[in-house]
């Protein structure tokens, strides 16, 4: 309790609460009233998180073999996987996002029999390709921080489990993995975090999210700042609950000392 009452925290929390005050006197917030904008923030809200988790499930799951086939995998696997990695990390998110939709996504309706088949009704959306995008991202980066994990997994332990004839899959599923995941939850819970703050490009191929959201709002209302001070609070109150999440799991896992 002390720690909270030093000064310079109590003025800190006072121009905080001085602020917050200021903006709910002085802005306008009377569209917020509004059904058609709650139920558009709603669903903004919905597609920002959504698209979050699914393409940091993928993302992660393409991530494992990367990672791996780079730490230990032959050279005709390593190559590739690095070679993906390198151009993922090297060139711009919203680049990637604009070749699949704009690019790859304007040449399936020239492929005869595609129109047709069940796979259309997909393609012709915008958040197939926005998925695929941000879930090659992730796994551009979190595979080249995978084989460091990996990597820095003791190398006798792994040898100890050779003598013992634990099989191959039985020693990457119980020692292996396991200890690289320790090892990167820390930096798995940052790049969460950045690819909530890259989910705004989504709103540049026509998917309405929370940024695309308050952009409608902004255009409807004639109002600059509201809209965009919504959109940072829904932003920093997902990033603490990404945090406070990572901080738990990061409890739930023996520290190296125990």
């Amino acid at each position: 309790m002390r720690d909270w009452l030093q000064p310079h925290r109590v003025v800190l929390i006072g121009l905080a609460v001085a602020l917050v005050l200021a903006c709910a006197w002085f802005l306008r917030w009377d569209w917020l009233a509004e059904p058609k904008y709650q139920l558009l923030i709603v669903q903004g809200i919905w597609r920002t998180l959504w698209i979050l988790v699914v393409t940091m499930v993928i993302g992660m799951l393409l991530a494992v073999p990367l990672g791996l086939a780079q730490a230990a995998g032959p050279w005709y696997l390593a190559a590739p996987a690095r070679a993906f990695c390198s151009v993922i990390r090297g060139t711009p998110l919203l680049l990637q996002l604009w070749l699949l939709y704009y690019g790859l996504g304007s040449l399936f309706p020239s492929i005869p029999g595609l129109r047709g088949s069940v796979l259309w009704p997909y393609l012709r959306q915008a958040w197939p390709y926005a998925v695929v995008a941000l879930s090659l991202s992730v796994a551009g980066y979190e595979g080249e921080v995978m084989r460091g994990a990996f990597k820095g997994v003791p190398h006798g332990q792994l040898e100890a489990a050779k003598a013992m004839g634990m099989p191959r899959f039985t020693m990457f599923r119980r020692i292996w993995l396991p200890q690289a995941l320790h090892r990167v939850l820390p930096t798995l819970g940052g790049e969460t975090v950045l690819q909530l703050k890259a989910t705004p490009l989504v709103s540049t191929i026509t998917i309405m999210d929370t940024y695309a959201v308050a952009g409608r709002i902004r255009q409807d209302t004639f109002i600059v700042y509201e809209p965009l001070l919504m959109l940072a609070v829904v932003y920093m109150a997902i990033t603490g609950l990404i945090v406070l999440m990572f901080r738990w799991f990061e409890s739930r896992f023996p520290s190296k000392s125990a």
